[in-house]
């Protein structure tokens, strides 16, 4: 009685109601499959099929797969992170419309005569703005969307690979520069020559002459260097601006003293003469003196150099050797040949009276000083003058004279439609009379490398050493990328202008110090960070600009264009196709870019860029497939516009 009690306990009767319950569950279970399976209507392959094509989300074969035998989609385990699994979609056009009626928009060839088109500095669209101190002549871009150009800009027909460097600097293909006007007018100063080559290809020549150096620009710069001494030949003397340049001889003759010059001129009867030295392989750009800042930071130029350039400097207060001052780094020297000095000599050529040039060296000699300059030197059609280390000295003038006050409410690096003030940029403060203000920069090469005095004085925001010296490591490894990526990259001497649209620290114009190349870093007024004057402190050049605007600069400029993170910076301010256009006239003919950017942004780039007569391929970042960023390496082919009609 006792066992049979103990045999049906509550536990042995709660594991057998378990097992019961697990059984019904389980055949329950197996019904339930069964008839699903035997409802489950037939899947169509060819209807799937269809689906799968609509589907934006399609981005490799693998997905299009038709259906397995059983009616179900094969599972696909592949990684799918690879930049050439990317499918570029066209983004004009509703995702669900078939690819094949939906071709990516073809941008036309602009009228062939707009070969030399520079947006911001039209001829028709200047004589809308005043005469006055030749404003008319700064930039002045296009306004409405419906004046922006939306084609190709043409080469010139015939237009050929440029020269190589560094035979490009002596001489380059007519066919390019299709200008003889200045060989005519600048016939005896030695500027340009025009020489027919056989088989009928023109040349210009460059002997290196100038309106104030006949004699050539080596033996110039042997006149300058005897007048400031070591500094000018030991690595002192870095960045040059060259005001109204010309041809930038000048600044093509400092390149073999190791010295790199930003040249300007306007866009003005002197026709083609930045074209001329862009396509010597000289640093240069459109742009004048008349009411708005230089787009360079305060203490930029280590030398400002003034060849006859036609600038009035003593006039509206001194304004214009005001703006000098600011862009001059503290001990920094201005040099000046030509009216007024050595009028005593000169005054009957210049056809100018005696006492009208006597008046203005007074008055530029008067500036000088209340800029607090010293004036080093006159010799023959030289002179020289020198910036002050800091204003301690200077301040104490002003306080007693009130000669010139100074200008405490502009900040000394804005730069950007900024007009000039009547006052003097303070230098940053010192501790002593014998300090440079700002710091003082390391001579030429070490100055690439070493810790800018911005970054070091905790000045750049963000930027500290240890970010600068990785940033410099980590452009070495990124060109060596680049270099596999692009073989022409890595052929030394095939590109010469280089630009790159978002320098930030100028890594990637350091990383190619070693090459002959030069690069325009820009910094554009949207980025974050202002690092132009980092730039300038490692001894590279660069301007600031607004990539939703036409740069200064004519077409055909730049070899090779470098864009990180631009159409992510712009994103919501302007169209990424106004922009790639604007790189297409900047672009030469087989001329090259490398993009950096997120995958996304790269997908829609390389949309428009298949309707711009370029070639592209996408290439994963140098992080690996699983980055984001992805790079996109394009070339632009070779078109010029037809060969004129033949007339009987």
């Amino acid at each position: 009685m006792v066992m049979m009690i103990s045999s049906f306990s509550p536990k042995n009767l709660y594991k057998r109601i378990n097992i019961y319950n697990t059984l019904i569950v389980i055949t329950l279970c197996s019904i339930a499959y069964l008839l699903g399976s035997y409802q489950r209507p037939a899947v169509s392959p060819a209807a799937d099929d269809s689906f799968l094509r609509k589907s934006p989300c399609s981005t490799t074969t693998a997905t299009t797969t038709s259906l397995s035998a059983s009616g179900f989609l094969p599972l696909d385990f592949a990684s799918h992170h690879r930049a050439e699994d990317l499918t570029i979609i066209n983004t004009t056009t509703s995702s669900t419309d078939d690819a094949s009626s939906n071709p990516i928009h073809q941008f036309p060839a602009c009228d062939v005569k707009l070969f030399e088109y520079t947006p911001c500095e039209d001829g028709k669209r200047s004589l809308r703005f005043p005469r006055e101190r030749l404003i008319y002549r700064e930039r002045h871009c296009p306004e409405k969307k419906d004046e922006k150009l939306r084609c190709l800009i043409p080469a010139p027909h015939g237009y050929r690979r440029p020269v190589q460097w560094p035979e490009s600097r002596d001489t380059v293909w007519f066919s390019n520069v299709p200008h003889k006007w200045l060989t005519v007018e600048k016939a005896g100063q030695n500027w340009v020559r025009f020489e027919e080559a056989a088989g009928g290809e023109g040349r210009f020549r460059f002997p290196g002459g100038g309106t104030m150096f006949p004699n050539g620009a080596d033996a110039y710069i042997d006149e300058i260097e005897g007048l400031i001494g070591g500094e000018f030949s030991g690595g002192g003397v870095r960045t040059v601006v060259d005001t109204g340049c010309g041809v930038a001889s000048l600044g093509a003759y400092l390149l073999s003293h190791d010295i790199l010059t930003m040249s300007f001129a306007p866009k003005d009867t002197h026709e083609a003469q930045v074209q001329f030295a862009l396509e010597r392989g000289v640093p240069a750009m459109i742009g004048i003196l008349a009411s708005n800042r230089l787009p360079y930071p305060s203490r930029a130029f280590d030398m400002a150099h003034c060849s006859r350039c036609l600038i009035p400097w003593g006039q509206y207060d001194g304004l214009y050797l005001i703006e000098v001052d600011r862009i001059l780094r503290p001990g920094g020297y201005w040099v000046l040949s030509g009216p007024p000095i050595n009028w005593q000599k000169h005054w009957k050529g210049w056809a100018r009276t005696q006492e009208d040039l006597d008046s203005e060296q007074s008055t530029i000699e008067s500036v000088a000083k209340k800029l607090c300059w010293k004036k080093l030197k006159q010799k023959g059609d030289l002179s020289i003058w020198q910036k002050p280390s800091n204003h301690v000295h200077c301040k104490k003038i002003q306080r007693v004279f009130k000669k010139l006050n100074f200008c405490w409410a502009q900040k000394p690096d804005q730069a950007w439609y900024t007009k000039m003030e009547v006052c003097l940029t303070p230098l940053p403060e010192v501790s002593d009379i014998k300090e440079t203000a700002g710091g003082q920069l390391a001579r030429w090469p070490e100055r690439l490398t070493t810790i800018p005095p911005r970054i070091s004085r905790g000045s750049v925001e963000g930027v500290t050493p240890d970010v600068f010296n990785q940033n410099t490591e980590t452009w070495k490894m990124r060109i060596s990328y680049y270099k596999s990526l692009n073989n022409e990259l890595a052929e030394s001497g095939r590109y010469r202008n280089f630009l790159d649209m978002n320098a930030y620290l100028g890594g990637f114009a350091a990383a190619l110090i070693d090459e002959p190349v030069w690069v325009m870093n820009v910094v554009p007024v949207e980025a974050k960070v202002n690092t132009l004057g980092v730039i300038y402190e490692r001894g590279l050049i660069g301007i600031y600009h607004n990539w939703c605007e036409a740069m200064s600069t004519y077409p055909r400029t730049y070899d090779f264009i470098h864009a990180d993170q631009v159409f992510s910076l712009y994103q919501g301010r302007c169209d990424m196709e106004d922009i790639l256009l604007e790189m297409d006239r900047l672009l030469r003919p087989e001329g090259s870019v490398i993009f950096v950017d997120d995958v996304d942004v790269m997908v829609k780039a390389k949309s428009v860029i298949d309707g711009m007569k370029w070639e592209s391929r996408m290439h994963d970042h140098e992080k690996g497939p699983h980055y984001r960023e992805k790079v996109l390496v394009a070339v632009k082919q070779y078109w010029t516009a037809p060969a004129p009609a033949q007339t009987s």
